[in-house]
């Protein structure tokens, strides 16, 4: 979630340099409810220690309103196809599902 925090901050940096404001908080899904409880939970725990870093990070950014965190069932999560080896089946019902064509298939 940090990783994809900098990014969004960095395109939102790059929209605004280019004269596209912001109305609104950038959505970031995510499938782990753990770590969404984590992130917006001020409480830490010990088992969380060697994240501090990072949930502290995440948790300013929702302060700040820069960006907001929605849960996402992992069977609906499209950007597996971009960070998991997922077999063909999987792969075959994301891409359909963002509209992604295999441009080799036979007509």
């Amino acid at each position: 979630m940090a990783q994809t925090t900098c990014e969004l901050m960095w395109v939102g940096q790059i929209l605004s340099d280019m004269g596209i404001e912001r109305i609104s908080p950038m959505k970031l899904w995510c499938d782990n409810q753990a770590a969404l409880h984590i992130s917006s939970n001020p409480v830490f725990h010990e088992r969380t220690k060697h994240i501090e870093v990072d949930c502290h990070f995440i948790r300013e950014k929702l302060q700040q309103n820069l960006i907001s965190t929605s849960y996402v069932r992992t069977g609906d999560q499209h950007a597996d196809v971009f960070t998991k080896a997922l077999n063909g089946v999987r792969n075959d019902f994301i891409c359909n599902k963002l509209g992604m064509i295999n441009i080799y298939a036979p007509a």
